[in-house]
């Protein structure tokens, strides 16, 4: 930024000393402080005896203002050198939540290759003739996180335009590229479209489209896969609406059928949302059966098996590269695709498929602590699990040594700054590329800050209430009461954080 700007050094401290109503835009949530900051520099910080030169809050009063309970880790460091600047509680094993997926991108950008693409097939065992595929045919899935219902389209289209209309054999699914997952994390909320099953072959991140209806008799409901051009039906899940008050949800899955129920009081007069499916191989070819037949191929109904090695492909579709893969990821924190990366990259260093993702997880680590030295826990490579324990000093180290070459930075997310309204800030003298991390009772932001002096510093800061998340662990209600203003305040530090860390330390 130019050192014209108006704004950069004399609005950074203004900002400081009128309560930092600039709130970095995080995912969601972040808001203005309720009150002013007191401004005043630890005795003895290296800041404090420089002459002439607003005083800026310290961490420990801007902790002890956040009231969050728990406990608060941070680590701050020079990002040329890797010497720490500043820290509290740096070496506290704390849950890191998305965060993980930084260490996922890391792994996945090794082990795969930042231009890997996942690909999807439509095999055939027989040769076709006269329109008729003379053998079966299968829909194989190459563990492909993105694939999506216009993709599918776009295959039976392929298909179609070579001439196929039937097979004289079976309609089968290979998604043996990846292990089968009901879930990421069975202890999160059955109905949590954030927790789906996982397989080789996934759809629409594994999730069907759920509306309803209220009529004079009860409720009309749909379940569909839709995309952004097309919205074929979902035939192989139902949903019943229930007159009871509990549970909210049930779910029961069989034979390559998923059935749900929902308790009526749910529901208002009309509304949509998004449910995990939990067999998402099956779930994928009955959506493609589905939209064969509007191109006029007709297809049994499927079933799954392997392909033969020596069936010849008649259609594939790749995902986009890698890099832009993990790029989206990081911005939308997809879990799903953190966890398909992670078991691909395991997949690809051990040649052998995890039994869980705690064993996928597990098998990071110790690439981790071969390749960074670093040691830490992980129970899944999203952050979904409970058991992963990670230390800001840990987090810090990881950005320093990928820095250097590394593409890291260039796929994190830029976290704005909002001014007391809400509005994004176009020209401020911050630049900040982080990844988020929330849980119930769990926030932090990990990343790399520019300063408007000239400052390249890496910073993590963990924040968590154990106490508090021990007692919502296992609810059912996705947002349980007292988390939402426990992560604006957590989030409300990370900012005031971050703008007092830009304003003490100056590149020399």
């Amino acid at each position: 930024m130019s050192t014209q700007d108006p704004i950069s050094r004399r609005w950074l401290l203004g900002a400081l000393l009128a309560g930092a109503a600039t709130p970095i835009a995080l995912p969601a949530e972040a808001d203005a402080p309720r009150r002013s900051l007191r401004p005043h520099l630890r005795p003895g910080h290296p800041r404090a005896a420089t002459a002439g030169h607003a005083d800026v809050p310290s961490p420990d009063e801007l902790i002890a203002r956040a009231n969050l309970g728990g406990e608060v880790g941070f680590v701050l460091a020079d990002g040329r050198t890797g010497k720490v600047l500043d820290s509290h509680l740096p070496d506290a094993a704390m849950p890191i939540a998305s965060m993980t997926k930084v260490f996922t991108t890391l792994y996945a950008l090794d082990h795969l290759g930042p231009d890997h693409r996942f690909t999807t097939r439509i095999v055939a065992t027989g040769p076709v003739q006269n329109g008729v595929v003379q053998g079966d045919l299968i829909l194989v899935g190459g563990g492909d996180p993105t694939l999506d219902t216009d993709d599918l389209a776009d295959m039976a289209a392929a298909l179609a335009a070579k001439g196929v209309r039937a097979v004289t054999g079976r309609f089968l699914y290979d998604a043996s590229a990846v292990p089968h997952f009901d879930a990421m994390d069975p202890s999160q909320p059955l109905q949590a479209g954030y927790n789906p099953g996982l397989s080789g072959l996934n759809l629409n991140f594994n999730r069907v489209h759920f509306e309803w209806t209220r009529t004079g008799k009860g409720y009309r409901v749909l379940m569909d896969a839709r995309g952004a051009r097309i919205q074929p039906a979902a035939p192989n899940i139902s949903m019943q609406v229930v007159d009871r008050g509990s549970p909210l949800y049930t779910h029961s899955a069989a034979d390559g059928r998923e059935s749900w129920t929902v308790a009526s009081r749910l529901l208002s007069r009309h509304g949509n949302r998004w449910l995990p499916v939990r067999d998402p191989a099956a779930y994928t070819a009955s959506v493609f059966r589905e939209i064969a037949a509007a191109y006029s191929v007709r297809l049994p109904d499927p079933a799954a098996a392997r392909a033969p090695a020596d069936a010849s492909t008649l259609v594939s579709h790749e995902s986009d590269k890698l890099s832009a893969v993990l790029r989206v990821m990081l911005y939308y924190s997809t879990n799903l695709t953190a966890e398909l990366v992670g078991l691909a990259a395991t997949i690809k260093m051990d040649g052998t498929p995890p039994a869980t993702l705690a064993d996928s997880a597990a098998r990071m680590g110790a690439w981790i602590k071969k390749r960074y030295g670093v040691s830490a826990h992980f129970g899944d490579h999203s952050g979904l699990a409970h058991g992963t324990r990670v230390t800001a000093a840990d987090l810090v180290s990881i950005l320093f040594q990928a820095a250097p070459g590394g593409m890291l930075r260039s796929l994190l997310k830029n976290i704005y700054l909002l001014d007391d309204r809400g509005r994004l800030l176009k020209h401020t003298p911050l630049s900040v590329q982080a990844k988020t991390g929330t849980l119930n009772y769990v926030s932090g932001l990990t990343g790399y800050l520019s300063g408007p002096d000239g400052q390249e510093l890496i910073f993590a800061i963990l924040t968590s209430n154990m106490a508090r998340r021990a007692k919502v662990l296992d609810s059912s209600r996705e947002r349980p009461p007292g988390v939402p203003s426990w992560t604006r305040h957590a989030r409300q530090l990370q900012q005031n954080l971050i703008e007092s860390w830009a304003a003490m330390y100056p590149h020399n």
